[in-house]
């Protein structure tokens, strides 16, 4: 196995051939790496923004993107939350509507893959949903029942409810996300999260 993780030959000529020219086209993307303070793997969930020049009394134009981190995942929460990523990433197609197959990228029980998958608005807007609300949330049950109620969001709804928790201000983003994750997620402590959970796992 190379450094990237891959375990055949086959799966790394796919990758560099069809998957990794599509990093940089694709607005959002999923890196799986390392981070020094934090257990591997760490997903990192990053969109592409446009860098606008504004210079004054001139037409804006666009100059540039950039990716910008949207959320993380690792630890115990990734564990529980792996089924439903890799739902989520079977759905990712190219622009062709061809499947990417990126769920064979987390594969693996160690997770072994580094490096970073393409992924559409949908895909990218589910993971960032997931990754920003399972925050400061200690309860596995709730977090793997968000992750699969985001799972099951229509991408209309899962853009939606991003745009409800960015696009605010701090505490208005604050109130939604923590509004949010009582919807999906439940009340701590409420045996109905476990019953729940028990119907959407698959």
């Amino acid at each position: 196995m190379n450094a990237a993780g891959f375990e055949d030959l086959e799966t790394q000529s796919r990758y560099a051939k069809h998957i990794a020219p599509l990093v940089r086209q694709m607005p959002w993307v999923l890196r799986v790496t390392e981070h020094k303070d934090k257990p591997a793997p760490v997903l990192v969930v990053k969109e592409r923004v446009q860098i606008w020049d504004e210079e004054p009394g001139v037409k804006a134009r666009r100059v540039s993107t950039s990716l910008r981190d949207r959320g993380f995942l690792y630890g115990p929460a990734l564990w529980r939350c792996r089924p439903v990523l890799r739902l989520i990433l079977a759905e990712v197609k190219d622009g062709l509507g061809i499947p990417l197959e990126l769920h064979q990228f987390i594969a693996d029980k160690r997770l072994s893959f580094r490096g970073n998958l393409p992924l559409d608005t949908e895909a990218g807007e589910k993971l960032a949903l997931l990754f920003k609300l399972q925050e400061r949330v200690t309860d596995m049950d709730r977090v793997e029942l968000m992750a699969w109620r985001i799972e099951r969001c229509t991408a209309e709804e899962a853009g939606y409810w991003w745009s409800r928790i960015t696009q605010f201000n701090e505490a208005a983003n604050r109130w939604a996300q923590a509004g949010l994750r009582v919807l999906l997620g439940g009340q701590p402590g409420d045996p109905a999260v476990i019953e729940m959970l028990q119907q959407l796992r698959r």
